[in-house]
């Protein structure tokens, strides 16, 4: 896509159906600058949203139809309303057809669409692109069929697309930043209370996404492997959740755990401090402590939960050793995807052209980069 989403989805739908969508919806794509494989134990995550995003432009029909045009696919599909739950449809429609579907569970009436979809977060990086999908979906449907949802409502339901439709056993934190994101600020979310509290970025420092173009896949990768191994944990030591798990219980109980469990364990229940002891370092303006914290994430991922692949250790590595870099990490759910870091704005603009040579040079890929600013979570547009 040549021109950007926000001007050229309204132009595909004007193009493709003949006439102007009534609605245009934007849902963003995410960062996380620690907090990772936290999320679906009750923990805590500190994600702040993109100003990438996906935007859905649609209009009701007035039949059964579906029609949904996908720039990043291009591919134009139609499905029907008797048909939402039908395997083998063309990835375009999966998102489209999971949101409708589950709100055709919680008893809405629905009519026939038309979608124009189209995106600039980067697919598989780790970008959380699919929550984005669901998200705008989420927004569209509710505004044409005047559903009534608060934005917290809107990411649990996406949340049951991801698990139930779709199959890839995720957490909350992806469609929540989506959702309820403020520009200009992280967000520190309880997964299991679901409180929300924004945290300032500060100024003079940049949130950099280091996109190493390897790739994954939720419901292929070992993600639900990784889930059911920290559900295990929490099982052998008689807790609902690792979030109720302290590191010092975690020591007390360690012969209770088969090894790779408690490697599995050790990053969750350690995590979840490191996340807290981030928002006040962000919060104090404390940067080189916040730094040690995201290394000391990408270590424990790398070789404790063991999400990490060669790319990403490389791409973390180089980041780390460039001037203004306080940390950089891997992030999402692993297995391919992007590396984020901490750099001082005085030392973005040569910190992503070394970076870029120096990971082409040892890996033989080229990267993606960019800088991320916090942007604010989704709605319509004008």
């Amino acid at each position: 896509m040549t021109a950007q989403p926000q001007q050229a989805v309204p132009a595909a739908f004007n193009t493709v159906f003949g006439e102007p969508p009534e609605i245009v919806a934007r849902a963003p794509g995410r960062v996380n600058i620690i907090g990772e494989h936290t999320d679906y134990s009750g923990g805590f995550v500190l994600p702040a949203a993109l100003d990438k995003a996906v935007y859905i432009a649609a209009a009701l029909r007035d039949d059964d139809v579906v029609n949904v045009h996908s720039l990043d696919f291009n591919v134009t599909e139609r499905f029907q309303l008797d048909e939402l739950n039908l395997p083998d449809q063309h990835e375009a429609t999966l998102y489209p057809r999971g949101v409708l579907y589950m709100l055709a569970q919680e008893g809405h009436a629905l009519h026939g669409l038309d979608l124009a979809i189209g995106s600039d977060v980067p697919i598989g990086a780790g970008l959380s692109s699919s929550a984005a999908v669901a998200i705008a979906m989420f927004e569209a449907a509710c505004a044409l069929f005047e559903i009534s949802y608060t934005q917290p409502q809107k990411a649990l339901l996406a949340q049951r697309v991801e698990n139930e439709f779709i199959g890839a056993p995720t957490g909350i934190m992806d469609q929540m930043i989506s959702a309820c994101a403020k520009a200009g600020h992280a967000l520190l979310i309880d997964c299991r209370s679901y409180d929300l509290t924004p945290v300032p970025v500060p100024p003079g420092v940049s949130l950099v996404v280091l996109d190493t173009s390897t790739r994954h896949d939720h419901s292929t990768s070992g993600y639900a492997e990784r889930r059911e191994q920290v559900e295990e944990a929490a099982r052998l030591l008689g807790v609902a959740a690792l979030r109720d798990v302290t590191p010092e219980m975690l020591f007390a109980n360690h012969d209770k755990l088969p090894e790779v469990i408690a490697l599995r364990a050790a990053h969750v229940v350690n995590e979840n401090v490191r996340t807290l002891a981030a928002v006040d370092r962000l919060r104090a303006g404390d940067l080189k402590r916040l730094g040690q914290l995201i290394n000391e994430s990408h270590y424990s991922l790398s070789q404790f939960f063991e999400v990490s692949n060669r790319e990403l250790d490389i791409m973390a590595d180089i980041a780390r050793k460039e001037r203004g870099c306080y940390g950089a990490r891997m992030m999402g759910g692993g297995f391919g995807g992007a590396v984020i870091a901490l750099v001082d704005d005085d030392a973005v603009e040569d910190f992503v052209e070394r970076v870029g040579l120096a990971y082409s040079a040892a890996t033989h890929l080229k990267s993606s980069i960019y800088v991320a600013h916090p942007g604010p979570g989704s709605g319509l547009i004008d």
